[in-house]
């Protein structure tokens, strides 16, 4: 089985851009990763994409991206209705099996342009859940709410988190477009107030991954992809525990057993898809990675492009196992930990395990 490495990433992001289109993200962001991977664009065969066509408010707005992605024949070409790291998984798996050599993955989202209330709402089951109004916010809150009360903390936490979010975002260029807009402090569903929630942005994200055998000569440091997997709960919110994250533990298991990582050993970093101030304190301890610098580029918590949000985690992850997140860098940082979640109150969960090096 071939080895799989990420040469090159790229990602822009933005409170709202209203003056570039979706495929206009995504030609930028394509643009930067392969200019920076060492590949050509004709020496890249797969190329795999990750939106909504409900967030974007038509059928088959992927393929509006498609040129801006250059997949056009011979280049296999597919597309996932998932968060941007899924398709990043469904790369990886295609290099695994020798179906392709170099891939380019993107992931995008422009929830300026949408109503995520009703959007959010639309992943509910229609007959019993929906109906009662729930959104992902409302769902954050009834899951914040039970594991304070089965953890005994106080709601002190959260702001705890979103401080530390917000001074680790400052040293990231990437993401201070984001720190510019003032969010007001105002009581959504009890305990989350709005500088809880996540600040959605308009934006794209890009990785390219080769084979082992079809490196190019010529380039950098290579994050080489130890263990992927993912797991989900149910979407049965009332049949949940929702204190507790089953399928994250299980994926990072398997993921762990894929890599040859023994269970104590804890990552240098971790990029955890957390949108919500409750969720990074849950995964940390769920994963088991307290001894992880966690977030160094402020997470999902500052910056929620909805379908790039779990890409961009995989991205910085890689970046910084490669040495290459500027000011953000986290000295020393070789073995990383992605996380990318999609649904409600984390109902599925991929781990990435990554170490960065020449060799994998």
């Amino acid at each position: 089985m071939p080895k799989v490495g990420i040469l090159s990433a790229a990602y822009v992001l933005s409170p709202s851009d209203a003056v570039r289109t979706g495929p206009e993200l995504v030609f930028e962001v394509a643009h930067r990763a392969v200019l920076s991977s060492g590949c050509t664009r004709e020496s890249i065969d797969l190329t795999v994409s990750g939106s909504s066509d409900v967030l974007e408010g038509r059928s088959f707005g992927f393929a509006y991206a498609l040129e801006a992605l250059g997949a056009y024949p011979p280049t296999l070409e597919s597309h996932v209705e998932m968060d941007g790291a899924w398709a990043a998984y469904y790369a990886y798996l295609k290099l695994l099996a020798g179906q392709a050599k170099r891939a380019l993955v993107v992931g995008w989202g422009k929830p300026s342009e949408a109503s995520l209330h009703h959007v959010t709402n639309a992943q509910l089951d229609p007959f019993w859940l929906a109906p009662l109004g729930l959104d992902r916010v409302t769902s954050a809150a009834l899951q914040a709410d039970a594991w304070l009360e089965q953890s005994g903390r106080s709601a002190d936490v959260l702001d705890a988190v979103v401080n530390r979010a917000l001074e680790r975002a400052g040293r990231n260029a990437s993401v201070r477009s984001m720190l510019e807009r003032e969010v007001p402090d105002e009581a959504l569903a009890s305990p989350l107030r709005t500088r809880h929630c996540p600040r959605t942005a308009d934006g794209a994200c890009a990785v390219v991954l080769a084979a082992e055998d079809a490196q190019p000569k010529e380039r950098g440091p290579v994050a080489w992809v130890c263990g992927a997997d993912h797991r989900s709960e149910t979407a049965a919110i009332g049949c949940r525990d929702l204190t507790r994250l089953p399928s994250a533990i299980q994926a990072l298991s398997r993921a762990r057993s894929i890599a040859g990582w023994a269970s104590e050993l804890v990552p240098d970093v971790a990029e955890l898809s957390a949108p919500f101030a409750h969720q990074e304190p849950m995964l940390v301890e769920a994963l088991g990675i307290s001894g992880a610098y966690v977030d160094p580029s402020g997470g999902a918590l500052v910056a929620d492009p909805i379908m790039a949000t779990g890409l961009v985690r995989l991205a910085e992850c890689a970046l910084q196992v490669t040495g290459r997140a500027g000011d953000h860098q986290v000295p020393g940082a070789r073995r990383g930990l992605a996380h990318a979640s999609s649904g409600h109150a984390l109902q599925h969960n991929l781990v990435w395990l990554l170490e960065g090096g020449a060799e994998p």
